[in-house]
């Protein structure tokens, strides 16, 4: 087969791990940056162009789109999959998840656990926004946020007010979490690829930060789901579309709260946590698609 990696960077490690995988696989594995591509809408023949020459014999391709060029990258994705190639994501379960509202009125619908959340468009009634979400502390999130970028813990109400009121002031999307105390700053992201949990490991946040990102200086450690957080994790991934996903959970005294679902989660942190070969993992899942 001949798949296509759909990254900007060639020397990030989740893409070098999936070219790897792929090559011991016996795979013609090829890396194109998403940005430089011209995409050729025609009636009956969709095509790509990539650096001067038209894409083709691709028989599936693996999106790694990152947050902030969304609009283009599922664009990219949108026009493989018009020319009958295979996306391990595909573009609308992609778009689903990266917009954080829409994600979590869905798993809502899906009756999933997760922090209770509030939105609001003006700063008029934060005492009846604040009171929703249980009072302070509370979690506040740019909805455009990435990493742990963007995310706030405000202490006290009058804390969350002002940072509430400062980010509505720029037009800016937020949202309003309660705050999980039991959690000790530590979150679980179990790895789905194909309804399956493939890996699993326990962030925790550094001394005196109550983010785990790994990107923020948290750590990774191997952890044992219960059965309550596994079908947690694979339903929460299903229910957005994603046969490829990094589902952030919160323990708490109520069960498993999910925070999020990442449509192109980092193979590092959950590679070096549990030894598994994730990047593997997917290859095997395009195989099956592939040869369908």
């Amino acid at each position: 087969m001949k798949i296509a990696v759909l990254s900007r960077n060639t020397k990030l490690y989740s893409t070098q791990r999936l070219v790897e995988a792929g090559e011991q696989r016996g795979h013609e594995m090829v890396v194109i940056d998403h940005l430089k591509t011209v995409l050729v809408i025609e009636a009956g023949r969709p095509h790509i162009y990539y650096q001067g020459k038209e894409v083709i014999g691709v028989d599936a391709v693996i999106p790694r789109i990152g947050a902030s060029v969304t609009f283009y990258g599922t664009a990219v994705v949108r026009q493989f999959e018009m020319m009958k190639v295979f996306s391990a994501v595909e573009s609308q379960a992609l778009v689903r998840s990266r917009d954080k509202l829409r994600s979590l009125q869905l798993l809502a619908r899906a009756k999933m656990g997760m922090p209770k959340t509030a939105f609001a468009h003006n700063s008029k009634d934060l005492d009846n926004l604040l009171r929703q979400v249980g009072g302070a502390p509370v979690v506040i999130k740019l909805l455009e946020g990435t990493q742990g970028i963007g995310v706030i813990l405000a202490e006290t109400d009058k804390v969350a007010k002002s940072v509430i009121e400062g980010f509505l002031s720029l037009d800016a999307n937020i949202l309003v979490q309660e705050f999980i105390k039991e959690a000790k700053g530590a979150d679980i992201r179990a790895f789905v690829v194909d309804g399956r949990i493939v890996g699993a490991m326990k962030r925790q946040a550094a001394e005196g930060e109550f983010r785990s990102n790994l990107h923020r200086g948290g750590t990774a450690s191997l952890i044992e789901l219960t059965t309550e957080e596994k079908s947690t994790a694979i339903k929460s991934a299903k229910t957005l579309g994603l046969s490829i996903a990094g589902v952030d959970m919160l323990q708490s005294s109520r069960g498993p709260l999910v925070m999020e679902v990442n449509s192109s989660p980092g193979l590092q942190g959950i590679e070096g946590a549990t030894g598994v070969d994730i990047a593997g993992k997917i290859i095997e899942y395009v195989e099956r698609n592939e040869f369908q």
